[in-house]
């Protein structure tokens, strides 16, 4: 993606992406109750242990969570506990893991990643048959894990079948799932589902769950749905610098976020908004809605100069270049004024 253009502070509210929003405010009245006294450092504390009961009230009484500070290390991490050094990770094309983490799985992992490609950002049974090859060839990196993403980078959203049916696929060939859930909570508020339904009882082994694009300050948490699918995952989290000494300010977000409905909340007002401005957008003369809006992100093509010019008003990124395709993101305190203010602009643009 390139650039989402000049310093936002000097322009509206934009539409870059869900991690430029601020910090929800029962998350910030959580941070403040836990930083009261001292507590035991490294996970000792009592909000990452009703952090424990809070994600197995969500996913399952064999679910564990470990807390991290960001979406890469949650997803190297997580790679590294349920693999080896000669394995393989197919992946969409356009996941996370290969587009945007700077090789760390394969640079910190030694991962072989395996790319397939997918218009709409979801694996199937059989694009996994077609490229999820050379099982006992010692000549090739072995396949070992399928990552998925929910959503996807795409703004796409795998039904509950959809991820058994991958879930299925993986297993019958020895491999292991993994999802990178950084909009999970998108997801399910767009399939109208609890967390477990499409992720522990549709056989995925371990989730990278998603915080910081859903109001946190920072934070998010590996989650073990399969225990059995990993394996000295608390040492790799230290070796890979991802262990918190003051861990209940990353615990006590996550419990706020989950142990109430506010996950949930902020999701679906999210992915609200985004339809809006897709609703208001797409009836601009000029402006081609691309692709399905089934969560909180709008892809969307517009002349590029107009594209320029707004750009200077809101922020926004160009996620093809080749194609002058963008991306709007609408996050948890985005507001119908916002998305209406934008939806203006863009016909204001385009009427010049």
């Amino acid at each position: 993606m390139t650039s989402p253009g000049p310093d936002p502070a000097a322009r509206a509210r934009g539409f870059a992406s869900d991690n430029q929003a601020g910090v929800h405010p029962e998350i910030l009245a959580a941070l403040t109750a836990a930083n009261a006294g001292h507590q035991p450092a490294y996970g000792g504390d009592t909000s990452t242990a009703r952090l424990r009961e809070v994600v197995r009230g969500h996913f399952g009484e064999r679910a564990e969570v470990f807390p991290v500070f960001n979406g890469t290390g949650a997803n190297v991490v997580s790679l590294q506990a349920m693999s080896e050094r000669w394995s393989a990770v197919v992946c969409p094309e356009s996941a996370h893991i290969n587009t945007d983490e700077c090789g760390a799985a394969e640079k910190v992992a030694g991962l072989k990643l395996i790319p397939v490609p997918a218009p709409d950002g979801k694996l199937t049974p059989e694009l996994i048959d077609r490229h999820a090859r050379g099982f006992g060839n010692l000549q090739r990196a072995q396949p070992a894990v399928v990552s998925i993403t929910q959503s996807t980078e795409v703004g796409t959203v795998y039904t509950a079948a959809e991820i058994a049916a991958v879930a299925a696929c993986a297993h019958e060939r020895g491999m292991l799932v993994h999802m990178d859930g950084a909009r999970v909570a998108n997801a399910a508020a767009a399939l109208d589902l609890p967390l477990r339904a499409f992720t522990t009882d549709a056989g995925v082994d371990v989730l990278s769950f998603g915080g910081t694009k859903n109001g946190l300050l920072l934070g998010e948490a590996i989650v073990v749905l399969n225990p059995d699918a990993v394996r000295g995952l608390a040492y790799l989290r230290k070796a890979g610098m991802q262990l918190a000494s003051k861990m209940r300010y990353v615990s006590a977000q996550l419990v706020a976020l989950l142990e109430g409905d506010l996950w949930l909340r902020n999701a679906r007002h999210s992915n609200a908004m985004a339809r809006r401005l897709a609703g208001a957008a797409g009836r601009v003369p000029g402006v081609e809605i691309r692709r399905p809006v089934e969560a909180n992100a709008v892809f969307a093509v517009l002349p590029a100069d107009a594209a320029e010019r707004l750009r200077k008003r809101f922020a926004f990124y160009t996620w093809d270049e080749r194609t002058g395709e963008v991306r709007w993101v609408c996050s948890f305190d985005t507001t119908e004024d916002d998305v209406d203010a934008f939806a203006a602009a863009i016909a204001e643009e385009l009427s010049g």
